[in-house]
This record gives structure tokens, C-alpha cells and sequence, in this order.
């Protein structure tokens, strides 16, 4: 079996797809102030800008920034998973375990891509804005709420029509390889 490597930078930027493992699940937005307050838990204890995220009933999408000379993204998602899972706990959402006992919320791993330039950053946050619109939640993706392109528009980044109606109206590819 190949031996997975992380590119683990000091300061760097990333992308994550980070998933629960029951793929039907709605916890992630059934209980989107405990995945907020996560956040802000870990942010407080171990800082990194959120630069843009999108969070969906079973998964979520984010770019991070981490500080300078600081590397441990993989220490921060630890601590998001166990600031939600531990606000469900104590919600008493019952939650399955795995056979050794442990939480069987989220998948054990997560995907990571090293954001490369601007370019890479710019198709990532396409990609996490227009995602809601690719798994048929909404028809527009100014219709999701659970999303950080609501902050780019009131910051004027992208205007709220951005990638029209379903399809995406502009044509774009939206993060993904085309065909």
C-alpha cells in the first residue's frame, strides 16, 4: 500500500474536504451553530483564517491559512471534530461508535490540497461557493446559507448573482477537472 504524504508547510494555505461518515446525514447543518462554535473553539486555542467554506449536510469544504512557522493543519481538524462531536454528546444526539469504542461521526481522514498560487485559490473558492448548486441543494448559489460567499458579496467580491441559475449559468468548470 502507498504511503500517504501530507504537504505539511509552515504558513501555508489548504484546501479540505472534511466528511462524516454517514454520507445521509444532515448533522453538519442540523447543528450549524456547534460546527461555528467548533470553529471558533479551535480558532481561539489555535489560530488560522477561514478564506472561504461551504458546509453541506454530510461534508464540508474549506481553505485555511495557517500562521506563519506553524504547520499542523491535521491538529486543528482534531479539534473541530472534537468540539462538534462533543457538543453533540452533550446535546444527546445519539452517535454510533466504532467496535474499539470510539466516535463514529466523521470519516477518519480527510482530503487536503496545498493552495499553489492564485489561480489554485481562486478555482478552490469557485468550487466551495458553487458546490450546494453540483449536490442539487439549491438552484442558485446565493440560496445556501451555510456558505462564505455570502461574506464575499457584502464584501463586494462577487456579486450575487454569481453563476446564475442551475448549471451555472456562466458556463464555468467551478473548481473541477473538465472531462
Amino acid at each position: 500500500m502507498v504511503k500517504y504524504r501530507r504537504n505539511f508547510i509552515p504558513g501555508g494555505t489548504y484546501f479540505f474536504t472534511v466528511t462524516l461518515a454517514d454520507r445521509r446525514s444532515n448533522l453538519l447543518v442540523d447543528h450549524i451553530d456547534a460546527l461555528r462554535n467548533a470553529f471558533n473553539a479551535t480558532r481561539s486555542e489555535r489560530p488560522f483564517a477561514v478564506d472561504a467554506v461551504v458546509v453541506l449536510p454530510d461534508h464540508l469544504h474549506a481553505i485555511l491559512t495557517l500562521p506563519p512557522n506553524d504547520s499542523d493543519f491535521a491538529g486543528r481538524w482534531r479539534r473541530i471534530k472534537g468540539h462538534f462531536s462533543s457538543h453533540l454528546l452533550a446535546a444527546s444526539i445519539d452517535l454510533k461508535r466504532r467496535p474499539n469504542g470510539d466516535l463514529a461521526l466523521w470519516q477518519r481522514r480527510f482530503w487536503e490540497h496545498t493552495i499553489r498560487d492564485e489561480s489554485d485559490f481562486a478555482q478552490h473558492v469557485d468550487y466551495i461557493h458553487f458546490n450546494p448548486v453540483k449536490h442539487a441543494l439549491v438552484q442558485r448559489v446565493c440560496d445556501w446559507p451555510h456558505s462564505s460567499f455570502h461574506r464575499y458579496v457584502s464584501e463586494g467580491v462577487l456579486p450575487v448573482d454569481w453563476a446564475g441559475g442551475v448549471g451555472g449559468g456562466e458556463g464555468g468548470v467551478f473548481g473541477e477537472r473538465p472531462e
